[in-house]
């Protein structure tokens, strides 16, 4: 049987915070790890056995998830796809994405379109490991429980405008409605959560400046957030047998809401938010610059600082890219006329480990960031029997990680369709410098580029 086995100086475990030296054995038959053993131990070359070696200067880290992306395909293929989507993630280490209902024409709100969805990802291939929400949008309750069979992890929807018309926002008529579909299925529903109830709160068309970041940023105030975080608290109180998944989190100001509902018993509400709103601040953003356009938007300094003590303090779940990609000819214009998205796909695990990693007391051991970036989402879409950690039985999806390389990014490196984006010239520490997937090498950081580019499986 042909196996692989990886020594490794530094592997982080599951239940560990810091790495350690240990032994994996990989049976590539099933692509599944065989054995972990503790310790470094002295192995000799045999037929049919792979020996890789991880270097004490490496860190060999459980393949990352990612549970928020738009790939956009079919309908907008212009703007991402699955190729060019699922090659960016593995450059980052990231082996299993799930894909948002929108924005891909038809979006995912039938068994129909999501059968579509499947067969266009089957024909052009993926690099990684691939799931899909499914949607809500007024008047498909009935198609709820048929996604929720055919493997959808969860739906979607949004409480104002998405920007796409195929896919309206819901109000309360057509959330009670979905709910009373999915009741006692432990669905997840995911909420954009912002609630425009007072429109002219929002109506950017008097706006002067529109080429300043700060006259978009007070069109979407945080209170947009709160509407929306109100109105799921009830409907989470309402239907217990039900999940509540609040995605990208922008607004601070929401965080100690979510702590007291939590400390009354709410145990089935989740929340996160994106390298972004953790990394960026309103008061850095040039004028024009619309690559940092996104919704909610990004903030200014204070409730960036506010958002890392949520995720230090536990309140944040996991933290995802929302990579939102569209063409460049959608970004030209001003900061209320461009598309709203960033694009960050496979940047993840460098940005957070650059804000956070290893730096001061403030900072966070890696087993906190493996569950951040991983352990945490496979738990909330049930694949953490096969994904989410290097133990017996999972998948044998792993990152080399080289923590003391840093980059300078440049345009050339991003493996997304559209290259645009904010962090474009900036300096992240870190750098991945392989990845693999049921114990096949997908990805070569040391020369840029994919080596199994049809690797991934729906999952």
């Amino acid at each position: 049987m042909a196996q692989l086995v990886v020594v490794a100086e530094n592997a982080l475990l599951p239940g560990e915070t810091h790495p350690r030296p240990a032994k994996l054995t990989v049976d590539l038959e099933s692509g599944r790890i065989r054995n972990v053993q503790d310790g470094i131990v002295d192995i000799e070359d045999k037929d049919g056995v792979e020996i890789l070696r991880v270097t004490d200067e490496d860190v060999l880290l459980p393949g990352l998830i990612d549970c928020h992306v738009h790939l956009n395909q079919p309908g907008r293929t212009d703007w991402e796809g699955f190729q060019t989507g699922t090659l960016a993630a593995i450059s980052g280490g990231v082996t299993t994405l799930i894909d948002m209902p929108l924005n891909s024409i038809p979006p995912t709100t039938t068994v129909a379109h999501l059968n579509e969805k499947r067969e266009e990802a089957r024909r052009v291939g993926m690099s990684c490991d691939l799931g899909f929400w499914g949607g809500i949008i007024p008047g498909n309750s009935s198609e709820l429980r048929g996604l929720l069979k055919e493997g959808v992890k969860g739906f979607k929807c949004f409480l104002i405008e998405s920007g796409v018309e195929e896919f309206p926002c819901v109000g309360e008529e057509d959330l009670l409605e979905a709910c009373n579909a999915l009741e006692g299925t432990n669905a997840l529903i995911l909420f954009h959560a912002e609630l425009d109830s007072s429109p002219s709160q929002s109506d950017t068309n008097s706006c002067e400046h529109p080429e300043r970041y700060s006259t978009f940023l007070r069109s979407r105030p945080p209170a947009l957030e709160l509407d929306a975080l109100s109105l799921i608290l009830r409907f989470a109180k309402q239907f217990p047998s039900l999940r509540f998944h609040i995605v990208h989190l922008s607004a601070s100001s929401a965080l100690p809401v979510i702590q007291h509902a939590r400390e009354e018993g709410m145990q089935n509400l989740t929340v996160e938010t994106c390298f972004h709103y953790l990394t960026l601040s309103s008061e850095d953003i040039p004028e024009n610059r619309t690559e940092y356009k996104c919704c909610p938007p990004i903030r200014d300094e204070v409730n960036r600082q506010a958002l890392l003590q949520g995720v230090r303090d536990g309140i944040i779940d996991f933290v995802v890219s929302d990579h939102s990609p569209c063409t460049p000819e959608l970004k030209k214009g001003d900061f209320l006329s461009a598309w709203g998205g960033v694009s960050s796909l496979g940047l993840g695990l460098q940005l957070l480990w650059t804000e956070l990693g290893g730096q001061g007391q403030q900072d966070l051991p890696w087993g906190r960031i493996v569950d951040l970036l991983c352990a945490r989402q496979a738990k909330q879409v049930g694949i953490d029997d096969r994904k989410g950690g290097l133990a017996i039985g999972k998948d044998a999806d792993f990152v080399i990680f080289s923590p003391k390389q840093a980059t300078h990014l440049e345009q050339s490196h991003l493996n997304f369709k559209n290259k645009m984006s904010p962090y474009v010239g900036k300096r992240l520490n870190g750098s991945v410098k392989a990845t693999y997937i049921r114990g096949q090498q997908v990805w070569d950081g040391s020369q840029g580029k994919a080596l199994d580019p049809k690797r991934g499986h729906f999952i």
